[in-house]
Protein backbone atom coordinates (compact mmCIF):
# COMPACT_ATOMS: atom_id res chain seq x y z
CA UNK A 1 0.00 0.00 0.00
CA UNK A 2 1.45 3.40 -0.99
CA UNK A 3 1.96 6.26 1.44
CA UNK A 4 -1.16 8.29 0.57
CA UNK A 5 -3.45 5.28 0.88
CA UNK A 6 -2.02 4.52 4.33
CA UNK A 7 -2.59 8.13 5.41
CA UNK A 8 -6.20 8.01 4.21
CA UNK A 9 -6.82 4.65 5.88
CA UNK A 10 -5.44 5.95 9.18
CA UNK A 11 -7.63 9.06 8.91
CA UNK A 12 -10.70 6.93 8.21
CA UNK A 13 -9.96 5.06 11.45
CA UNK A 14 -9.91 8.44 13.20
CA UNK A 15 -13.26 9.45 11.75
CA UNK A 16 -14.83 6.08 12.62
CA UNK A 17 -13.49 6.15 16.20
CA UNK A 18 -14.87 9.64 16.82
CA UNK A 19 -18.25 8.78 15.29
CA UNK A 20 -18.56 5.61 17.41
CA UNK A 21 -17.52 7.52 20.55
CA UNK A 22 -20.09 10.20 19.75
CA UNK A 23 -22.78 7.55 19.29
CA UNK A 24 -21.84 5.93 22.62
CA UNK A 25 -22.00 9.27 24.43
CA UNK A 26 -25.33 10.14 22.81
CA UNK A 27 -26.91 6.81 23.87
CA UNK A 28 -25.59 7.11 27.43
CA UNK A 29 -26.67 10.74 27.60
CA UNK A 30 -30.19 10.03 26.39
CA UNK A 31 -30.59 7.05 28.74
CA UNK A 32 -29.34 9.09 31.70
CA UNK A 33 -31.23 12.20 30.66
CA UNK A 34 -27.98 14.22 30.60
CA UNK A 35 -27.98 17.13 28.18
CA UNK A 36 -24.26 17.75 28.90
CA UNK A 37 -23.28 14.25 27.76
CA UNK A 38 -25.38 14.56 24.60
CA UNK A 39 -23.71 17.90 23.81
CA UNK A 40 -20.31 16.30 24.39
CA UNK A 41 -21.29 13.68 21.80
CA UNK A 42 -21.76 16.45 19.26
CA UNK A 43 -18.32 17.76 20.20
CA UNK A 44 -16.85 14.38 19.25
CA UNK A 45 -18.33 14.70 15.79
CA UNK A 46 -16.42 17.96 15.39
CA UNK A 47 -13.26 16.14 16.56
CA UNK A 48 -13.49 14.04 13.42
CA UNK A 49 -12.85 17.23 11.45
CA UNK A 50 -9.06 16.95 11.73
CA UNK A 51 -9.15 13.47 10.18
CA UNK A 52 -11.47 14.68 7.42
CA UNK A 53 -9.11 17.58 6.68
CA UNK A 54 -6.22 15.11 6.43
CA UNK A 55 -8.17 12.94 3.97
CA UNK A 56 -9.14 15.90 1.79
CA UNK A 57 -5.61 17.32 1.88
CA UNK A 58 -4.08 13.97 0.95
CA UNK A 59 -6.51 13.52 -1.95
CA UNK A 60 -5.77 17.01 -3.27
CA UNK A 61 -2.01 16.48 -2.95
CA UNK A 62 -2.30 13.48 -5.29
CA UNK A 63 -3.32 15.70 -8.19
CA UNK A 64 -0.71 15.51 -10.97
CA UNK A 65 1.48 18.42 -12.02
CA UNK A 66 -0.10 20.93 -14.40
CA UNK A 67 0.92 24.10 -16.21
CA UNK A 68 0.37 26.33 -13.17
CA UNK A 69 1.96 23.84 -10.73
CA UNK A 70 4.78 22.07 -12.60
CA UNK A 71 6.10 20.42 -9.42
CA UNK A 72 2.77 18.89 -8.42
CA UNK A 73 0.49 19.62 -5.47
CA UNK A 74 2.33 17.81 -2.67
CA UNK A 75 2.64 20.94 -0.52
CA UNK A 76 -1.12 20.85 0.08
CA UNK A 77 -0.30 18.34 2.85
CA UNK A 78 1.48 21.12 4.72
CA UNK A 79 -1.61 23.32 4.50
CA UNK A 80 -3.68 20.47 5.99
CA UNK A 81 -1.30 20.28 8.94
CA UNK A 82 -1.47 24.07 9.37
CA UNK A 83 -5.29 24.02 9.47
CA UNK A 84 -5.29 21.25 12.10
CA UNK A 85 -2.68 23.10 14.17
CA UNK A 86 -4.84 26.25 14.03
CA UNK A 87 -7.83 24.19 15.23
CA UNK A 88 -5.73 22.97 18.18
CA UNK A 89 -4.65 26.55 18.98
CA UNK A 90 -8.27 27.74 18.85
CA UNK A 91 -9.26 24.91 21.18
CA UNK A 92 -6.47 25.91 23.56
CA UNK A 93 -7.57 29.56 23.55
CA UNK A 94 -11.19 28.53 24.11
CA UNK A 95 -10.20 26.27 27.00
CA UNK A 96 -8.10 29.04 28.55
CA UNK A 97 -10.93 31.56 28.38
CA UNK A 98 -13.43 29.06 29.81
CA UNK A 99 -11.06 28.06 32.62
CA UNK A 100 -10.47 31.69 33.63
CA UNK A 101 -14.25 32.22 33.64
CA UNK A 102 -14.67 29.21 35.95
CA UNK A 103 -12.17 30.71 38.40
CA UNK A 104 -13.82 34.15 38.32
CA UNK A 105 -17.36 32.73 38.47
CA UNK A 106 -17.01 29.30 40.08
CA UNK A 107 -19.83 26.77 39.76
CA UNK A 108 -20.18 23.42 41.47
CA UNK A 109 -20.08 20.62 38.89
CA UNK A 110 -22.22 17.53 39.33
CA UNK A 111 -21.03 14.07 38.38
CA UNK A 112 -23.21 11.02 37.86
CA UNK A 113 -22.40 7.41 37.08
CA UNK A 114 -23.24 8.14 33.43
CA UNK A 115 -20.88 11.10 33.14
CA UNK A 116 -18.04 9.25 34.88
CA UNK A 117 -18.51 6.26 32.57
CA UNK A 118 -18.38 8.51 29.53
CA UNK A 119 -15.24 10.22 30.84
CA UNK A 120 -13.37 6.93 31.36
CA UNK A 121 -14.37 5.51 27.97
CA UNK A 122 -13.45 8.76 26.22
CA UNK A 123 -9.99 8.79 27.82
CA UNK A 124 -9.24 5.21 26.73
CA UNK A 125 -10.49 5.73 23.17
CA UNK A 126 -8.66 9.01 22.70
CA UNK A 127 -5.36 7.71 24.05
CA UNK A 128 -5.46 4.61 21.84
CA UNK A 129 -6.56 6.62 18.80
CA UNK A 130 -4.07 9.44 19.38
CA UNK A 131 -1.09 7.13 19.83
CA UNK A 132 -2.02 5.11 16.74
CA UNK A 133 -2.54 8.14 14.46
CA UNK A 134 0.56 9.97 15.69
CA UNK A 135 2.73 6.86 15.33
CA UNK A 136 1.48 6.38 11.77
CA UNK A 137 2.17 10.05 11.05
CA UNK A 138 5.76 9.75 12.23
CA UNK A 139 6.27 6.56 10.22
CA UNK A 140 4.77 8.07 7.06
CA UNK A 141 6.33 11.52 7.67
CA UNK A 142 2.92 13.18 7.57
CA UNK A 143 2.63 16.43 9.54
CA UNK A 144 -1.16 16.31 9.14
CA UNK A 145 -1.42 12.86 10.75
CA UNK A 146 0.97 13.85 13.53
CA UNK A 147 -1.14 16.93 14.24
CA UNK A 148 -4.37 14.91 14.12
CA UNK A 149 -2.97 12.32 16.53
CA UNK A 150 -1.74 15.02 18.88
CA UNK A 151 -5.21 16.59 18.78
CA UNK A 152 -6.75 13.31 19.97
CA UNK A 153 -4.14 12.95 22.73
CA UNK A 154 -4.86 16.48 23.93
CA UNK A 155 -8.56 15.59 24.14
CA UNK A 156 -7.56 12.62 26.32
CA UNK A 157 -5.45 14.87 28.58
CA UNK A 158 -8.27 17.38 28.94
CA UNK A 159 -10.75 14.61 29.74
CA UNK A 160 -8.29 13.06 32.22
CA UNK A 161 -7.96 16.42 33.94
CA UNK A 162 -11.75 16.49 34.19
CA UNK A 163 -11.71 13.02 35.77
CA UNK A 164 -9.04 14.01 38.30
CA UNK A 165 -10.96 17.19 39.12
CA UNK A 166 -14.11 15.11 39.57
CA UNK A 167 -12.30 12.76 41.96
CA UNK A 168 -10.99 15.64 44.04
CA UNK A 169 -14.46 17.20 44.09
CA UNK A 170 -16.14 13.96 45.19
CA UNK A 171 -13.53 13.14 47.87
CA UNK A 172 -12.72 16.52 49.36
CA UNK A 173 -15.31 18.92 47.95
CA UNK A 174 -12.64 21.12 46.35
CA UNK A 175 -13.38 22.51 42.88
CA UNK A 176 -10.19 22.70 40.79
CA UNK A 177 -11.83 22.73 37.35
CA UNK A 178 -10.55 26.20 36.50
CA UNK A 179 -7.00 25.60 37.73
CA UNK A 180 -6.66 22.30 35.86
CA UNK A 181 -8.19 23.92 32.80
CA UNK A 182 -5.63 26.74 32.72
CA UNK A 183 -2.69 24.35 33.07
CA UNK A 184 -3.97 22.05 30.33
CA UNK A 185 -4.84 24.92 27.98
CA UNK A 186 -1.30 26.32 28.29
CA UNK A 187 0.11 22.89 27.39
CA UNK A 188 -2.23 22.72 24.39
CA UNK A 189 -1.24 26.21 23.21
CA UNK A 190 2.46 25.38 23.44
CA UNK A 191 2.02 22.10 21.57
CA UNK A 192 -0.23 23.74 18.97
CA UNK A 193 2.43 26.33 18.26
CA UNK A 194 5.04 23.59 17.82
CA UNK A 195 2.67 21.68 15.53
CA UNK A 196 2.23 24.82 13.45
CA UNK A 197 5.96 25.52 13.11
CA UNK A 198 6.84 22.27 11.28
CA UNK A 199 4.61 22.67 8.17
CA UNK A 200 5.19 26.44 8.09
CA UNK A 201 8.97 25.83 8.02
CA UNK A 202 8.49 23.34 5.18
CA UNK A 203 6.60 25.94 3.15
CA UNK A 204 9.24 28.59 3.90
CA UNK A 205 12.00 26.20 2.85
CA UNK A 206 13.68 24.62 5.86
CA UNK A 207 17.19 23.16 5.80
CA UNK A 208 17.31 19.51 4.74
CA UNK A 209 18.20 17.05 7.51
CA UNK A 210 21.92 16.29 8.12
CA UNK A 211 21.20 12.56 7.79
CA UNK A 212 19.68 13.09 4.33
CA UNK A 213 22.65 15.21 3.21
CA UNK A 214 25.15 12.65 4.50
CA UNK A 215 23.36 9.84 2.67
CA UNK A 216 23.22 11.88 -0.53
CA UNK A 217 26.93 12.75 -0.40
CA UNK A 218 27.90 9.14 0.28
CA UNK A 219 25.87 7.94 -2.69
CA UNK A 220 27.41 10.50 -5.07
CA UNK A 221 30.95 10.00 -3.76
CA UNK A 222 30.56 6.31 -4.55
CA UNK A 223 30.84 7.04 -8.29
CA UNK A 224 34.20 6.62 -9.98
CA UNK A 225 36.05 9.90 -10.73
CA UNK A 226 33.96 11.96 -8.31
CA UNK A 227 36.40 13.67 -5.91
CA UNK A 228 34.09 16.03 -4.04
CA UNK A 229 30.44 17.08 -3.65
CA UNK A 230 29.52 20.76 -3.19
CA UNK A 231 26.68 23.28 -3.45
CA UNK A 232 23.93 20.91 -2.33
CA UNK A 233 20.56 22.65 -2.66
CA UNK A 234 17.34 20.75 -1.98
CA UNK A 235 13.77 22.05 -2.33
CA UNK A 236 10.82 20.06 -1.02
CA UNK A 237 7.56 20.18 -2.96
CA UNK A 238 5.88 17.63 -0.71
CA UNK A 239 7.00 14.49 1.16
CA UNK A 240 7.51 12.60 -2.10
CA UNK A 241 8.87 15.38 -4.29
CA UNK A 242 12.36 16.80 -3.72
CA UNK A 243 14.12 18.74 -6.47
CA UNK A 244 17.71 19.81 -6.08
CA UNK A 245 21.15 20.35 -7.49
CA UNK A 246 24.80 19.84 -6.59
CA UNK A 247 28.27 20.10 -8.08
CA UNK A 248 30.90 17.38 -8.26
CA UNK A 249 34.67 17.60 -8.67
CA UNK A 250 35.91 15.61 -11.68
CA UNK A 251 39.37 15.36 -13.28
CA UNK A 252 40.02 17.91 -16.03
CA UNK A 253 41.14 15.03 -18.25
CA UNK A 254 37.59 13.72 -18.68
CA UNK A 255 35.94 14.24 -22.06
CA UNK A 256 32.55 15.92 -22.47
CA UNK A 257 31.07 12.52 -23.37
CA UNK A 258 32.44 10.94 -20.20
CA UNK A 259 31.13 13.80 -18.06
CA UNK A 260 27.74 13.56 -19.74
CA UNK A 261 27.51 9.86 -18.97
CA UNK A 262 28.65 10.35 -15.37
CA UNK A 263 26.16 13.11 -14.53
CA UNK A 264 23.28 11.22 -16.14
CA UNK A 265 24.15 8.09 -14.16
CA UNK A 266 24.33 10.06 -10.90
CA UNK A 267 20.92 11.66 -11.55
CA UNK A 268 19.33 8.33 -12.44
CA UNK A 269 20.76 6.52 -9.42
CA UNK A 270 19.82 9.24 -6.90
CA UNK A 271 16.26 9.34 -8.22
CA UNK A 272 15.88 5.56 -7.92
CA UNK A 273 17.41 5.34 -4.44
CA UNK A 274 16.32 8.62 -2.82
CA UNK A 275 13.51 9.88 -5.08
CA UNK A 276 15.28 13.19 -5.71
CA UNK A 277 15.13 14.93 -9.09
CA UNK A 278 18.74 16.04 -9.29
CA UNK A 279 20.68 18.39 -11.55
CA UNK A 280 24.43 17.74 -11.47
CA UNK A 281 26.97 20.43 -12.30
CA UNK A 282 30.73 19.92 -12.52
CA UNK A 283 33.94 21.51 -11.33
CA UNK A 284 37.06 20.42 -13.25
CA UNK A 285 40.09 19.92 -11.02
CA UNK A 286 43.66 19.95 -12.38
CA UNK A 287 45.46 16.62 -12.06
CA UNK A 288 49.04 15.51 -11.63
CA UNK A 289 51.90 18.02 -11.22
CA UNK A 290 50.78 20.48 -13.84
CA UNK A 291 51.18 24.23 -13.30
CA UNK A 292 47.45 24.60 -12.67
CA UNK A 293 47.40 21.71 -10.16
CA UNK A 294 50.28 23.20 -8.15
CA UNK A 295 48.68 26.66 -8.22
CA UNK A 296 45.36 25.24 -7.08
CA UNK A 297 46.89 23.43 -4.09
CA UNK A 298 48.75 26.52 -2.89
CA UNK A 299 45.77 28.86 -3.25
CA UNK A 300 43.35 26.42 -1.61
CA UNK A 301 45.74 26.02 1.32
CA UNK A 302 46.08 29.78 1.76
CA UNK A 303 42.34 30.34 1.85
CA UNK A 304 41.45 27.25 3.93
CA UNK A 305 43.77 28.21 6.79
CA UNK A 306 41.45 31.10 7.75
CA UNK A 307 39.14 30.18 10.64
CA UNK A 308 36.29 32.15 9.06
CA UNK A 309 36.26 29.92 5.95
CA UNK A 310 34.02 26.85 6.09
CA UNK A 311 34.72 25.64 2.56
CA UNK A 312 36.52 26.67 -0.63
CA UNK A 313 35.89 25.10 -4.02
CA UNK A 314 35.23 25.73 -7.73
CA UNK A 315 38.85 26.68 -8.51
CA UNK A 316 39.44 27.61 -12.13
CA UNK A 317 42.43 29.27 -13.77
CA UNK A 318 42.01 31.22 -17.02
CA UNK A 319 45.63 31.13 -18.13
CA UNK A 320 45.21 33.58 -21.03
CA UNK A 321 43.54 36.18 -18.79
CA UNK A 322 45.69 35.43 -15.74
CA UNK A 323 42.41 35.13 -13.84
CA UNK A 324 41.60 32.76 -10.96
CA UNK A 325 37.99 32.20 -9.85
CA UNK A 326 37.09 30.61 -6.54
CA UNK A 327 33.96 30.06 -4.41
CA UNK A 328 34.21 30.94 -0.71
CA UNK A 329 31.74 29.60 1.88
CA UNK A 330 32.04 31.54 5.19
CA UNK A 331 31.13 29.94 8.51
CA UNK A 332 27.71 30.77 9.91
CA UNK A 333 29.07 33.05 12.64
CA UNK A 334 30.83 35.41 10.20
CA UNK A 335 29.02 38.77 10.17
CA UNK A 336 31.03 40.74 7.59
CA UNK A 337 31.08 38.26 4.72
CA UNK A 338 32.01 40.82 2.06
CA UNK A 339 34.82 42.06 4.27
CA UNK A 340 36.15 38.51 4.55
CA UNK A 341 36.16 38.13 0.76
CA UNK A 342 38.01 41.42 0.32
CA UNK A 343 40.61 40.37 2.91
CA UNK A 344 41.17 37.07 1.11
CA UNK A 345 41.43 38.77 -2.26
CA UNK A 346 44.00 41.27 -0.96
CA UNK A 347 46.06 38.46 0.57
CA UNK A 348 46.03 36.42 -2.64
CA UNK A 349 46.87 39.39 -4.86
CA UNK A 350 49.77 40.28 -2.58
CA UNK A 351 51.10 36.73 -2.90
CA UNK A 352 50.37 36.49 -6.65
CA UNK A 353 50.55 40.07 -8.03
CA UNK A 354 50.59 38.80 -11.61
CA UNK A 355 47.10 37.25 -11.20
CA UNK A 356 43.60 38.66 -10.87
CA UNK A 357 41.23 36.94 -8.43
CA UNK A 358 37.46 36.70 -8.69
CA UNK A 359 36.16 35.36 -5.36
CA UNK A 360 32.48 34.38 -5.36
CA UNK A 361 30.69 34.58 -2.01
CA UNK A 362 28.86 31.26 -1.64
CA UNK A 363 26.71 29.91 1.20
CA UNK A 364 26.00 26.61 2.88
CA UNK A 365 22.40 25.64 2.16
CA UNK A 366 22.42 22.09 3.47
CA UNK A 367 25.24 21.19 5.89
Amino acid sequence: MDRNKQIIRTSVVGVAANVLLAAFKAVVGLMAGSVAVVMDALNNLSDALSSIITIVGTKLSERPADHEHPFGHGRIEYFSAIIIAVIVLMAGIGALVESIRKIIEPTTPTYTAATLTVIVVAIVVKIVLGRYVKRQGERLKSDALIASGADALFDAVVTLATLVSAGIMLLWGVNLDGVFGILISLVILKAGWEMLSSPVNELLGSRISPEFVAELKNEVMGFDKVYGVFDIIMNSYGPDMIIGSLHVNVPDTMTAREIHGLTREISRSIYEKMHVILTVGIYAIPTGDSKQAKLQRKIMQMVSKHDEVMQVHAFFYYEEKKLVTLDIVPKDWVKDEKGLVETLRAELEERYPELTFSLVLDHNYSE
